[in-house]
């Protein structure tokens, strides 16, 4: 699909983009996460359901990014353990 995307599709877009300031698993978790919202607004049409589905999205990649960072033993304040 390359016809424009809904303005809440570009804003759930924006937020699954990957934070420069991540390395690590950290950002290679960051980065799938992004690409798979990058491939399914490919495949979707803009919609209720496509929306609710980034929004879930954006929810687990905090939780996996969180995780990434628990990994690399990185704390709330950004310092490695």
């Amino acid at each position: 699909m390359n016809e424009p995307r809904q303005p809440e599709t570009e804003h759930l877009i924006k937020w699954l983009v990957p934070n420069p300031r991540l390395d690590g698993i950290a950002l290679d978790v960051a980065t799938v996460i992004y690409r798979a919202a990058k491939d399914l607004t490919t495949l979707l049409r803009d919609g209720p359901e496509l929306w609710a589905g980034l929004r879930k999205l954006r929810e687990a990649k905090d939780c996996l990014v969180i995780q990434g960072l628990e990994d690399c033993h990185v704390n709330a304040e950004g310092q490695k353990e």
